[in-house]
């Protein structure tokens, strides 16, 4: 027993050390002592947010600006780097983001004390470096650690998951995504019913306070298809076949102009709807909840809803990075192989932007290649991830509902009402 704790504990203090050290590192890149290669990755801590800065704390939303297109709540995480005493608002801002990333890792590191399981912090140390210092460059990696203390407490407090999902929602949409696991009963009316107080009080609460609040609607709206998303392929090939159209900074990112974009945007939203109404389908018909059931589906949701966006800008992968290191904490997942398959999609990203961007925006062969290389793992994450979800949770035709789950990733049951 004694050598078992000491090994468990070794693993924690190893994985503790490569974060640290791999931390340092992106520090040393977002505060510029290391240039990190490829384009520049700063731009929207030091230009964009800090351009909205005081607007926002002068009590008014940058409605004006298209660029602007987050949930009124962003706005606290914009301002916040303007309580950090003695720094400037940009590294105030990376200071917040490492401070972010080791809420995460901490409460990964208690899970893991409790658990005995130290694979959902590995995957969470090596996932953040493998995504390069976009992570700290953008605010995703705010968002994703309260997702992560949401779905952490969902086993013991649907009620104050609930909150945590509905304050996420509020600073980026998403973090509404991770309760469609919740089991049935009590446990998902507290979770939803919590939920969806907290967005609408606090939607409230910015609407009367606060001009502007939903203004990043219409922004969201007119997007049309970036150069990085699964739809972007088709002008990225069609280039070579005599397309005619051009890459251009649209709507504060690069997304392509010209014949069809507005097509493939319908048609990638209209994935996004087919998305939403298989994960309906799956909550009607799952029977099977096990512990890791919750985070499974959160995964496979979050998965689903990055690869067939309009938009998978780098710093998406930490959404995936988080939710997929809290699979890996139980041992009856069934996500295993989408998260490594979503670990190896996160390095590609690192790849495609900021590193080979030029070739990407260009069309290059290399650049094609690498990208439809990060977008062929997301859909086969996203497919692999949903099947495996189903199999685990919807009983077969005619089948009774049991646990089918094989001997070696044997968990315990929890039958809804």
């Amino acid at each position: 027993m004694h050598s078992v704790k000491s090994t468990h504990n070794g693993h924690l203090g190893r994985a503790v050390a490569l974060w640290a050290l791999t931390r340092a590192a992106l520090l040393l890149f977002v505060f510029q002592v290391a240039r990190f290669p490829g384009q520049v990755i700063l731009h929207d801590v030091s230009d964009v947010y800090e351009g909205w800065y005081p607007v926002l704390r002068a009590g008014a939303f940058p409605a004006h600006d298209v660029t602007w297109q987050y949930p009124p709540g962003a706005a606290a995480v914009m301002v916040a780097p303007g309580a950090v005493p003695f720094l400037g608002y940009p590294q105030a801002f990376f200071c917040l983001a490492l401070l972010a990333d080791a809420v995460v890792t901490g409460a990964l590191l208690g899970d893991a004390r409790r658990s005995g399981r130290t694979a959902g912090v590995w995957a969470w140390v090596v996932g953040v470096a493998l995504g390069g210092p976009i992570v700290y460059a953008r605010y995703d990696v705010m968002v994703t650690a309260v997702g992560v203390l949401a779905l952490l407490l969902l086993r013991r407090r649907p009620a104050v998951a609930g909150v945590l999902a509905g304050v996420g929602a509020l600073l980026k949409v998403w973090p509404v995504l991770l309760l469609i696991g919740v089991p049935r009963g009590r446990p998902a009316r507290r979770a939803w019913l919590s939920a969806g107080a907290t967005v609408a009080a606090g939607a409230a609460l910015f609407a009367a306070t606060m001009p502007g609040a939903f203004s990043f609607l219409a922004s969201q709206r007119d997007r049309g298809t970036e150069v990085e998303s699964l739809g972007a392929m088709v002008f990225h090939v069609g280039r070579h076949f005599g397309w005619r159209g051009r890459s251009e900074m649209h709507y504060g990112s690069v997304e392509f102009l010209g014949p069809y974009v507005r097509l493939v945007s319908a048609a990638a939203l209209g994935l996004s709807v087919l998305a939403f109404c298989w994960l309906v389908w799956w909550r009607l018909r799952a029977r099977t909840y096990r512990p890791s059931t919750p985070y499974d589906a959160a995964f496979a949701a979050l998965l689903l809803f990055t690869t067939t966006s309009r938009v998978i800008s780098p710093q998406y992968m930490v959404w995936l990075v988080g939710a997929g290191a809290l699979c890996v904490t139980l041992g009856g997942t069934v996500q295993r192989l989408p998260v490594l398959l979503t670990l190896a999609a996160t390095f590609c990203t690192t790849l495609e932007f900021p590193v080979f961007f030029s070739q990407v925006t260009a069309g290059d062969v290399w650049g094609v290649l690498l990208l439809g290389l990060r977008n062929g793992l997301l859909v086969a994450a996203s497919l692999i991830a949903c099947r495996r979800l189903w199999t685990a949770t919807v009983p077969a035709r005619g089948a009774r509902t049991r646990d089918r789950t094989p001997a070696a990733d044997a968990a315990p049951v929890l039958t809804p009402p």
